[in-house]
């Protein structure tokens, strides 16, 4: 049995602008206005499904789909430093962000590793090779990078070789086991 699932990134908020920690922050104008024009673009889907962070859940909307929301497609939990930028908590810790972004394992800010979040998305990439027809699921951009790393069989650390701009969609068609994968398009046109 194929299956096929769509993972769309969501579409721009601040957090996302400002190169932040998810912290829970809705799109801003300009991202809802791209996610709703690209609605009415998407193929013909069996399951919709969306990550809970607001931001994925109103591209979701945005785009029409009736979404439930799973645990599972959660992006990765960034601990303590949830809110905080890129560049603060390189200056605040530069050794532990060291660490993490060299070491899948690692997790100095009290959150998720990038190998349990490569862990749990692929679990959810099993489950949804169980399934006839198309999955499409609004998810953060780190859960894309992780559904690519486990589709190809690629080491966790390459996690962060991979952009996955807003509104855009990665695509895994196959079966458990073997992937096929095709990255980075733009809905229905869609300006980054």
């Amino acid at each position: 049995m194929t299956s096929r699932v769509m993972l769309i990134s969501p579409a721009i908020s601040a957090a996302l602008r400002e190169a932040r920690f998810d912290d829970g922050c809705p799109l801003d104008p300009a991202g809802l206005r791209r996610a709703r024009a690209a609605a009415g673009t998407l193929p013909a889907w069996e399951r919709a499904w969306s990550s809970p962070t607001a931001r994925c859940r109103e591209t979701a909307e945005a785009l029409g789909l009736d979404a439930a929301t799973g645990p599972e497609l959660a992006g990765l939990d960034a601990g303590r430093w949830r809110g905080a930028t890129l560049a603060e908590v390189s200056a605040a810790e530069p050794a532990a962000l060291a660490e993490w972004l060299s070491d899948p394992g690692s997790a100095p800010h009290g959150g998720e590793s990038v190998r349990t979040l490569c862990d749990r998305v692929a679990a959810w990439l099993e489950t949804a090779a169980g399934t006839s027809g198309r999955t499409i699921a609004v998810v953060e951009p780190e859960v894309s990078r992780a559904a690519i790393v486990r589709a190809l069989g690629a080491p966790d650390q390459s996690l962060w070789r991979t952009d996955v701009p807003p509104l855009t969609a990665v695509e895994l068609s196959g079966r458990s086991g073997r992937w096929n994968v095709t990255v980075g398009h733009p809905l229905g046109g869609a300006a980054h």
